[in-house]
């Protein structure tokens, strides 16, 4: 390739499809400031036209135009090309389409120029870094896993089928799955994927922001606004700009809240607790729950306007007990990974490994990982049976415990070993309760008579490895 040929291929190219020409040369004005080389289109057939010429960039279209909807203009393009839809008609519906579409942004009229200016300006940087983020063919997808996530079995090939179809996009992403199957690990895999990679991701436990300062945890707040705000604080969308924003357990997030955050997903701008202007903020959002998240919003728990912005590509996380072979795939690396933290051997024993792949494991790769770890400081050279956590232990004696008021339903009981202590009982009796109300926590502790306060307390013990 010659310079001239690199020259050319190096400048940034954008087309403007839209029928009224004052908005039109307005918009070429501003695109032209942000290095782009522009062209223009009043119709759908001109614009297709002219992409056959030439490819682009990006694509600026009007919703609007006379001959068709400028959203299957988009759906033509090579998924290399950045769209941002512009509309005088914005609803809840067009806006879930054009993200569906592949749109990075959905802008209404009159045109918030800043903020077109601050998408098109991130389009140039991330074409910089695009050959600088690892690739989902190459470097993160790996024989036995895909990035930081393990496992081979047909479940997860699926998942990272579709974290490879998701990353290189804008799209919001809604993961779904029990506690401790990995929901994190995904969104981080999709965001070291992205060409947003070189910047933060920021993780965001719904659950745990403080019901009076959750609205400055996550827009941040002026000096002065409350008693204690001695300074500016940026937020969780601030301190995420430019990267990607994870709302952990987005069903925990107070209604009120969700109002303001669906306000920021439409505006792209937040507003600190007491200021006055707004202030822009590019931030890819990705969210995760435990729960159905239809059922979530017949409850009351999810708004539904909230779920359209949020799910317009979910992901479905599988329990570890569907999948396999990929239990002991876990178990070997997490052993590893304490081998080199402590600069050990440690190896499993045959047996230990039949025990680990006949276990339902109710905490999913959470529990897994507790229970190697755990495992590993008790035993020598060689994790034996006896090692491990004591539900794990002699667990062909099995006692049938239903959870559904009797019967014995399979589907609504679980089995503990004979001798297992009191304490563990409970904590599979609470997990597997909270399993069979969809991870719904204010349901569960209703059927198990206890307070969610209780509920959240024996939760928290279980993470930290108590109640074995």
């Amino acid at each position: 390739m010659d310079a001239a040929t690199q020259s050319a291929d190096s400048v940034l190219r954008a087309l403007i499809v839209a029928p009224d020409r004052e908005m039109r040369e307005s918009l070429r004005l501003l695109v032209e400031e942000q290095g782009f080389c522009v062209a223009q289109a009043d119709s759908l057939q001109r614009a297709r036209s002219i992409v056959a010429e030439d490819g682009f960039d990006v694509l600026v279209v009007d919703l609007d135009v006379p001959d068709g909807d400028g959203l299957a203009l988009l759906q033509e393009q090579e998924p290399a090309v950045e769209g941002v839809v512009i509309t005088a008609r914005a609803s809840v519906a067009s806006a879930v389409a054009a993200l569906r579409a592949g749109a990075i942004d959905y802008l209404t009229k009159p045109l918030d120029r800043a903020r077109l200016a601050t998408v098109l300006g991130n389009v140039a940087r991330t074409r910089t870094l695009r050959g600088e983020a690892p690739s989902l063919g190459g470097e993160l997808r790996e024989l036995r896993g895909f990035g930081p996530l393990v496992g081979s079995s047909p479940p997860m090939q699926e998942v990272y089928h579709r974290i490879a179809k998701v990353a290189p996009t804008n799209a919001s992403v809604l993961i779904v799955g029990e506690s401790g199957t990995g929901k994190e690990l995904v969104a981080q895999t999709i965001h070291r994927g992205s060409r947003r990679a070189a910047s933060r991701f920021v993780a965001v436990n719904c659950g745990a922001l403080s019901a009076s300062l959750a609205e400055s945890e996550l827009f941040g707040h002026e000096k002065g606004s409350f008693t204690g705000a001695e300074s500016r604080r940026a937020g969780y969308f601030e301190q995420a700009s430019g990267g990607t924003l994870f709302l952990d357990e987005i069903t925990e997030m107070p209604a009120e809240l969700q109002v303001k955050l669906l306000r920021v997903l439409e505006a792209g701008a937040i507003r600190r607790v007491g200021g006055s202007e707004p202030v822009a903020v590019d931030v890819r959002l990705m969210a995760a729950t435990n729960l159905d998240p239809e059922r979530s919003v017949a409850r009351g728990q999810l708004r539904r306007d909230v779920l359209y912005r949020l799910n317009v590509f979910p992901i479905a996380v599988p329990p570890l007990r569907e999948r396999g072979a990929d239990v002991e795939l876990l178990a070997r690396a997490f052993l590893e990974r304490v081998n080199q933290r402590d600069g050990t051997a440690k190896r499993f024993a045959a047996q230990t490994l039949d025990r680990l792949r006949s276990y339902a494991w109710p905490g999913n790769v959470r529990e897994l990982r507790n229970a190697v770890e755990r495992a590993a400081i008790v035993a020598d050279r060689v994790i034996a049976p006896g090692d491990l956590p004591r539900e794990l232990r002699e667990h062909s004696g099995a006692l049938l415990v239903s959870h559904a008021g009797g019967g014995g339903d399979a589907a609504d009981a679980f089995t503990v070993e004979v001798g297992c202590s009191l304490a563990g009982l409970e904590k599979r009796l609470i997990l597997a309760t909270l399993r069979r109300c969809g991870g719904d926590k204010r349901r569960a502790a209703e059927q198990l008579g206890i307070s969610v306060r209780t509920l959240y307390q024996r939760l928290s013990v279980y993470r930290a490895g108590g109640a074995s």
